[in-house]
């Protein structure tokens, strides 16, 4: 008797299944194009959905802030303490040194090691100039398809910063999600 009842209801559950699979496409007689009403459905509601930003142009090639990115990229590939305690900013380095003190690391070399970067890529373009502070997307092996990263100006010269409106737009995000719940 089982058997019976397990088949009949494995096969309601397929049915079930088979008609949440997307809609039915439908043409027209004299064509192949499919129903766009149909075709283009999307759920606004799902929360897994998401919306891609198209990849951002090259507006201009930061020529202001290529001296600095470019020593910053030097100075990674030659492992050069100075080079980049000279490349960012006062207030940068002295996060740096916080979160270097509580993991015990004793270089900033070691500190970032993570982020790669090779002679093959170490980019930047699109730079926004607003007073004494700048935006610019760099492009390195860790970051190959760019990050937004700030600049500040102190002492009239430009620095990097750890300041990155794209993954603040990240943890918004995720706040936000976590908020809702």
């Amino acid at each position: 008797m089982r058997a019976p009842i397990f088949v009949l209801f494995s096969i309601i559950l397929l049915a079930a299944v088979l008609s949440g699979c997307g809609g039915a496409t439908t043409t027209t007689p004299n064509s192949n194009a499919v129903n766009a009403t149909t075709a283009n459905k999307t759920n606004s509601n799902n929360p897994l959905e998401t919306t891609k930003k198209e990849p951002e142009g090259v507006t201009n090639n930061a020529p202001t802030l290529t001296p600095v990115f470019k020593a910053y990229c030097e100075a990674k590939i030659k492992g050069d303490e100075a080079g980049l305690r000279k490349v960012y900013s006062q207030g940068t380095l002295k996060h740096f040194e916080e979160g270097m003190k509580k993991e015990k690391i004793k270089t900033l070399v070691q500190y970032l090691e993570l982020d790669k970067v090779t002679p093959k890529l170490c980019e930047i373009n699109n730079e926004k100039i607003t007073g004494d502070r700048a935006t610019a997307r760099i492009k390195f092996e860790s970051a190959p398809n760019g990050i937004e990263v700030v600049f500040v100006k102190e002492n009239g010269e430009w620095k990097m910063t750890d300041e990155s409106p794209t993954f603040d737009a990240v943890k918004s995000s995720n706040s936000n999600t976590t908020k809702a719940k």
